[in-house]
């Protein structure tokens, strides 16, 4: 039993810490634990901040999954997890809800190394299909007999590998159960308390022998109510739109059905759960994005991610910023150029907001295109559109844009098309953690022939690297820039275009040089006036370019130094790969020089403040002194910096 203390808002819920207990109740109990299970995520969402209106839409279906199903023998698996939530606290996590995505907290999504009821982690879309037939498929090798459930949202369907992965289910009679919870697309248009007994019926009958049935039930209506009737069970079972789609694909479809009326849930997972049907099968379920909080359902994006909350207003607490977003820059800087060049178009996946792209939108409509969570599909459009003499800008999560590599390399660099990538969230990420960071993007993209490399310091910089990638038409590009606050300097109107592969010197020094790739520039100064402090003469510099890098800058820095130090907010591979092999082809250590690159470790940082974790990855201010000090034999001084600075 749970541990919470006696709670008049949630009693029932207050003897409930897991399936288990769950399943003891009675049905008729079950509403009232949705209730309050509803309540329950409410409040402790409102401390922590995270993702609400997702989760709020499937209490009622991760209430019904539990009971049904005996978790976590049966495999219950979650896309993305924005919606895992209640299934938290369902599941031995309910005295820990209120440390979610707090720093030693819970993950903000479903995570293996977090809970035995948590199979598979996920915190990209549209992998729960493919997941979830390779736990069938491992069962079955087996000789297991448990049951597998992929829960997928309308968004994910609008990615590949949805599709990819029901089409190779489909062709297999291996049994998975996948539950469509459609909050947006409504394939289907539920029909009420028709189409739910007809999904009821359906479901429970032999699967082999569905439509001869629904024929049956149809005769048996009078002849005025058999058109409705029929036209229900059309609906049921989807043969207008989206069954057509799924049975042709292999799956044995049902529904649509209300995913928040559990009367209606119930009998159509105890029928499938008692089925002998040896293949996949689809369950329909019908639910809204915010359901039971009134400030979710009328707001835009249903409180889809929130700061923290008043319940009762709904009001979220969040702070005045000190300076615009860094994705509302770019937005600005695209618009500006926009206004003179009518070939410039954005693309986004699936994210307008979080890049800034609604902002470009509102100012040209007809020139931003979000295409859904298909980030692969994205960049070759953005191919198409560039080989017919337009200026796409596809503006992508540095994480995202990994699911896109092989169009990056085949669609648009080989070709030379000038498609420029804008690089949202590169760098730590704060509470979305490990699965959303931007460490890989310099990596990644810096071993790509004849790709422009760029990463902005601050706001300025951002705005004249959109100039720069404008410029641009003989090659593919792309610009890095982190999330959160910029620096608060003073913007143009407009970006200027920067001399490409040439970086700034911004404090000239004798002893020790720091190259600073992107936004560690704030930290790499801060570091200079510290060694500065000690006695030890540094200079500062500004890359801006990974590639082309700015050879002459390198070699001067390493030249009239006799420390260098590299600085980046990446994995290894990135801009310290390209400045050791511009020095290596030069011999510059031939001569003596100490080099020092700092990127982010080998390892996973889990979701602290952005600060913490670039504490943490050793690319803070901190870590420039400590690795100057010891550099140059000074591993006493190095230590205590590092000793002082832990504490």
């Amino acid at each position: 039993m749970s541990q919470i203390g006696h709670n008049r808002q949630t009693p029932l819920l207050d003897t409930v810490s897991s399936p288990e207990d769950l399943r003891r109740l009675d049905e008729d109990q079950l509403r009232q634990l949705a209730d309050e299970l509803r309540v329950e995520m409410i409040n402790a969402v409102s401390v922590t901040g995270g993702h609400l209106g997702a989760g709020l839409g499937v209490v009622e279906l991760t209430v019904a999954a539990h009971y049904v199903f005996n978790t976590p023998d049966d495999k219950l698996i979650w896309d993305v997890g924005h919606q895992c939530y209640p299934h938290k606290i369902l599941t031995e996590r309910r005295e820990r809800i209120r440390s979610l995505r707090q720093p030693g907290g819970l993950s903000g999504f479903t995570s293996r190394k977090e809970s035995k009821f948590d199979p598979f982690g996920a915190a990209h879309s549209s992998t729960s299909i493919s997941a979830g037939l390779g736990f069938a498929v491992a069962r079955d090798l087996a000789g297991r007999s448990n049951d597998v459930i992929a829960v997928i949202g309308d968004g994910s369907m609008s990615a590949g590998m949805a599709y990819e992965a029901m089409n190779n289910a489909g062709a297999m009679n291996s049994r998975l159960i996948v539950i469509l919870n459609d909050n947006d697309m409504s394939i289907a248009p539920p029909v009420g308390a028709m189409s739910a007994y007809l999904s009821k019926l359906i479901s429970s009958g032999s699967f082999h022998s569905v439509r001869s049935l629904a024929k049956e039930v149809a005769k048996k209506f009078p002849k005025p109510l058999e058109q409705a009737a029929r036209r229900a069970e059309e609906y049921a079972r989807g043969m207008l739109t989206g069954g057509t789609l799924f049975e042709e694909m292999g799956f044995f479809y049902i529904g649509p059905i209300d995913g928040h009326n559990l009367d209606h849930l119930l009998p159509v997972l105890k029928n499938v759960r008692d089925s002998d049907h040896d293949g996949p099968v689809l369950i329909h379920a019908v639910t809204q994005k915010g359901k039971g909080y009134e400030p979710a359902e009328k707001s835009a994006d249903k409180y889809h991610g929130v700061a923290t909350f008043d319940v009762v207003t709904g009001k979220q607490a969040k702070p005045t910023p000190k300076a615009p977003a860094y994705q509302n820059v770019f937005a600005k800087a695209l618009i500006a150029e926009a206004k003179e060049d009518e070939k410039i178009v954005a693309v986004t996946a699936a994210m307008p907001s979080g890049t800034g792209l609604n902002l470009f939108g509102d100012a040209f409509p007809e020139r931003t295109f979000d295409v859904g969570i298909a980030e692969q599909h994205a960049v070759t459009f953005c191919a198409g559109m560039a080989c017919e003499g337009f200026k796409p800008f596809a503006a992508i999560y540095s994480t995202f844009l990994q699911r896109a590599y092989d169009q990056v390399v085949h669609d648009v660099a080989i070709q030379k098309l000038p498609v420029r990538f804008a690089i949202d969230r590169a760098g730590m990420v704060g509470a979305d953690g490990v699965t959303h960071q931007g460490s890989y993007d310099i990596t990644y993209l810096g071993c790509i022939p004849g790709m422009v490399l760029m990463a902005a310091a601050d706001e300025v910089e951002l705005m004249d690297m959109v100039a720069t990638a404008v410029q641009i038409d003989d090659a593919p590009s792309a610009f890095r820039f982190p999330r959160g606050e910029a620096t608060g300097v003073e913007m143009p109107e407009k970006g200027t275009p920067l001399t490409i592969g040439k970086g700034r010197v911004l404090r000239e020094g004798t002893k020790v040089a720091v190259l600073s790739y992107g936004t560690r520039l704030q930290d790499a100064l801060k570091a200079a006036d510290d060694l500065a402090a000690r006695g030890l003469s540094t200079t500062v510099a500004d890359a801006r370019f990974a590639k082309p890098l700015d050879q002459d800058l390198v070699l001067r820095l390493a030249r009239e130094h006799e420390v260098l130090i590299t600085v980046e907010e990446g994995a290894i591979g990135g801009f310290a790969t390209q400045v050791m092999h511009c020095m290596i082809s030069a011999g510059v250590f031939d001569q003596g020089l100490k080099f020092r690159p700092l990127y982010l470790p080998d390892f996973f940082i889990d979701h602290d403040k952005p600060a913490v974790q670039q504490k943490a990855g050793g690319v803070d201010a901190t870590a420039i002194v400590a690795a100057a000090l010891q550099a140059l034999g000074l591993e006493e001084d190095s230590a205590a910096v590092q000793l002082q600075t832990s504490r």
